[in-house]
């Protein structure tokens, strides 16, 4: 009973540090939008939603436990063509919020009974990823301590303590002065180089995958399954430089200062209380007149789905999670289905819908020019590697983007992604020729882009192939 006690108390010590630390940390939507506005040129409806949404959540967060189970997330439908920006929304929204993320095309799940992926593998991805982001911090927060004890192995391989010397209550002070002398040195990297013989643990040990009648996949070590002490871990001589060793020792030394437990303890909570899962692709889920053939498991696919968004509980390797909180944004271009051709229980697990539209030349522009990614702030650092300044003038700007929404019209609208294509084609000549170009400074110029993509730009069927 006392330990039951401890453990609530421990628990609710827990949910209040993270409450406060959520209260701290808390974004308004102005201030959401205006993060989103650093890497997506419009779409200031969709971005408005998102920034609700994830105001909702430190606001559920301020509220008494009872009430606070009883909210809902306020999932979203995003509609609109490819490439305007709908996964970088959601992408950048976790980003902001620190929250598990994963994005997942619905079309790969498949009813219960056919050959494919279940709804639930995606709490289960998305569970590894809590894990792994929990871990990463736990590490950050010992990797001073893991250093300093990955370089006391590192002084005895290269200093070797006697079997006499360990026996000694008092060591030899020519020793002690030895390794300091030892421990200066490496601080200096003058040892980098040196090669040395390290024991690693030997991993290849025999792994064997299971489905499990609910379609949970899941790899089980079979030194996992037998005794403990049956079979010792078994450990390795490898020949390396200290440079390398010691980022194997400070990885070592690190996994044994983190509490495993505790680790999968916050990640659940993590998952639970903040993942965002975006589900791309559900309007090809949605559901058709056609019971025979490919299409005979769309709706299936969503009633699976529906429990999942509703909230219920699945089995991961790390234990339970719930789904109850966990903030769904779904998107489609539903160019052939439409929201209203989902089931009706899913679309009501949708409650907000938002549509982005289509971008244009000045988009492409603004594009190239303003998110702190922009294309043109990419291809400027890639090619300074190269000892080369590239410089585009305003009427070069002007030209790609105007190619960029003429190409979108007339064969297939991908958004911003024919930028990358164009500059692509654009660049090509000059990214391969970079190491042996004797000018320092490169500038493009509306003649260099017509020179470059004029005919390709008004030859549609070349543009098909080429852009």
């Amino acid at each position: 009973m006392i330990i039951k006690t401890g453990l609530i108390e421990k628990a609710r010590q827990e949910e209040e540090a993270q409450r406060r630390e959520a209260l701290s940390h808390s974004l308004t939507p102005k201030q959401i939008v205006a993060e989103l506005d650093k890497y997506i040129i419009g779409q200031q409806e969709a971005k408005r939603s998102v920034a609700i949404a994830l105001r909702n959540r430190w606001r559920r967060q301020q509220l008494d436990p009872e009430l606070r189970e009883e909210i809902a997330p306020k999932n979203i439908i995003m509609i609109g063509p490819t490439g305007v920006g709908k996964t970088e929304i959601a992408r950048r929204l976790a980003k902001l919020a620190q929250s598990p993320f994963l994005k997942i095309e619905a079309s790969k799940f498949t009813e219960v009974g056919y050959v494919g992926r279940d709804v639930e593998s995606m709490i289960r991805d998305l569970m590894e990823l809590g894990v792994n982001m929990v871990k990463e911090e736990k590490k950050a927060e010992v990797e001073e301590k893991a250093k300093e004890l990955a370089e006391e192995r590192l002084l005895d391989l290269l200093l070797p303590p006697s079997r006499a010397q360990k026996d000694e209550q008092n060591p030899d002070p020519s020793k002690t002065s030895t390794r300091e002398k030892l421990r200066k040195y490496l601080h200096e990297g003058r040892f980098e180089d040196r090669v040395v013989e390290l024991e690693v643990l030997d991993k290849s040990s025999p792994v064997i995958e299971v489905f499990s009648s609910s379609g949970m996949e899941e790899n089980i070590n079979i030194k996992d399954m037998l005794p403990p002490g049956l079979f010792p871990s078994k450990t390795k001589k490898r020949k390396m430089k200290i440079a390398e060793a010691r980022k194997i020792l400070e990885q070592e030394e690190a996994q044994k200062l983190i509490d495993m437990d505790e680790v999968i303890h916050q990640a659940v909570q993590r998952v639970e209380q903040a993942g965002i899962i975006f589900l791309d692709e559900i309007d090809k889920i949605a559901g058709r007149e056609s019971k025979t053939g490919p299409d005979v498991s769309r709706e299936g696919v969503q009633r699976d789905l529906l429990p999942i968004v509703e909230g219920s509980t699945v089995n991961t390797k790390y234990g339970m999670v719930r789904t109850d909180h966990v903030l769904f944004i779904a998107a489609g271009a539903f160019h052939v289905a439409k929201p209203s051709d989902l089931v009706p229980e899913l679309q009501g697990r949708f409650p907000i819908r938002v549509e982005l539209r289509s971008l244009n030349k000045e988009d492409f522009i603004r594009i190239l020019r303003e998110p702190q990614n922009a294309l043109i702030t990419q291809y400027k650092a890639l090619l300074s590697t190269e000892g080369i300044e590239l410089k585009f003038t305003e009427d070069a700007i002007d030209g790609i983007a105007e190619i960029a929404a003429l190409v979108n019209e007339r064969t297939e609208n991908i958004g911003a992604r024919r930028l990358h294509t164009i500059m692509e084609r654009l660049l090509d000549e000059l990214s391969f020729d970079a190491p042996e170009l004797k000018q320092e400074v490169v500038t493009i110029d509306a003649a260099y882009v017509q020179e470059k993509l004029a005919n390709i730009s008004e030859d549609q069927d070349l543009s098909r192939y080429i852009l």
